[in-house]
């Protein structure tokens, strides 16, 4: 069968449920991947799918071969499918032609020049140090300081005369009420 150069009828499109899986040509189907299946266009052709009815196209690549059902031309990815507006139906007509060249309009097709750019780095003068800095030195020093100066016998001191000066409040409010 001698496929032609462009062919009309009807496209329908893989469902979800068969990402994973090998195609005949050995790749994985891929549901956001641009590809199709076609009986006859070799694997890797690249085919240019129109919806006449809302003038959307996608190109696409024949990675796989079918479909093999009666009136059918061609299965989609979901995603093709999606690019076409063809989801909801299920089975929509489409026009079928083979790419020969693709010109990708974002491609530059001649070399780009980057310019050279000076990179510097703005070092602070001796003796200015960044406000975090200081902050962090500050906190570590202060953090030394009590560990230095505290020794167990003070700090059991300072804990008796808390509770001496704690009891000896507590002992002046529980007898003046009883003075009334």
């Amino acid at each position: 069968m001698q496929s032609q150069e462009q062919q009309q009828g009807k496209a329908s499109f893989y469902a979800k449920s068969f990402a994973g899986r090998r195609t005949a040509s050995g790749e994985r189907m891929h549901n956001d991947s641009l590809t199709c299946a076609h009986r006859t266009y070799p694997f890797g052709t690249m085919l240019r799918v129109l919806n006449p009815v809302n003038g959307k196209s996608v190109i696409v690549r024949v990675t796989d071969r079918g479909p093999f059902v009666r009136g059918r031309i061609i299965d989609l990815s979901w995603r093709a499918a999606k690019e076409l507006d063809i989801i909801s139906k299920g089975v929509a007509v489409v026009v079928v032609s083979k790419v020969n060249s693709i010109i990708v309009p974002y491609l530059p097709s001649d070399e780009i020049e980057i310019p050279q750019l000076e990179l510097e780095t703005n070092e602070a003068p001796m003796g200015i140090n960044p406000y975090w800095q200081d902050m962090k030195k500050d906190l570590q020093e202060s953090r030394q300081v009590p560990q230095k100066n505290n020794s167990p016998k003070t700090s059991t001191v300072a804990s008796t005369s808390k509770q001496s000066n704690v009891s000896a409040s507590k002992s002046s409010n529980v007898s003046a009420p009883s003075e009334r």
